[in-house]
């Protein structure tokens, strides 16, 4: 997914690693958690050797006063999809197998919907509505069995969980009844999410 989500964010513009970081953690609801330099400069370098993005040194050198001590007085590396990573987002964007549903997948292919034709875009929003209502049966079940053995903040968390299984299965029936009716999110005849 991580792949992916750089494509994407690449396609929008040129972004070096700082930023590519900074837009990954705030702008892409699955990357909620900070990603690491350690995942993503190794994933830049695989999409590098693979032809999708090429490395161009930032117009930003420091200046000498600007450089700390012990740091090197390097440009940023600007990085930039290629004809090919655009060819391979769009392949990345078609996929929309069982691993589409999870949490942090769904929310990388759902960050670029726009992107991605309707019939995909339907697969993926009934296989998520799928996984979270097998989910908010699981809650239900345990609730039933457990619920007089659980202490009352652990019951309320379980509440809680169920809670957000039911809100998110109401959402994406509403986002398939407005793809099946040929609406978008937000715009009038669409409905609202």
């Amino acid at each position: 997914m991580l792949e992916l989500a750089i494509l994407g964010l690449l396609l929008r513009s040129s972004m070096h690693g700082y930023e590519l970081r900074k837009q990954l953690t705030t702008n892409l609801g699955a990357f909620r958690a900070a990603i690491s330099y350690g995942s993503l400069y190794p994933t830049l370098r695989r999409l590098r050797e693979a032809g999708w993005i090429t490395e161009e040194a930032g117009a930003e050198a420091a200046t000498p006063a600007e450089v700390p001590p012990l740091t090197s007085r390097r440009g940023r590396v600007v990085y930039k999809i290629t004809a090919e990573g655009k060819e391979r987002f769009q392949e990345l964007l078609a996929q929309a197998g069982p691993e589409t549903y999870e949490d942090t997948a769904f929310g990388v292919h759902f960050a670029f919907f726009s992107r991605t034709d309707q019939a995909t875009r339907l697969r993926i929003l009934e296989g998520r509505r799928r996984r979270v209502e097998e989910r908010r049966e699981g809650l239900r079940e345990a609730l039933s069995r457990a619920a007089e053995r659980l202490d009352a903040y652990t019951l309320e968390l379980q509440r809680h969980g169920l809670d957000a299984c039911e809100r998110e299965v109401r959402w994406l029936e509403e986002l398939i009844a407005t793809e099946r009716s040929g609406g978008q999110p937000g715009q009038p005849g669409g409905h609202r999410p």
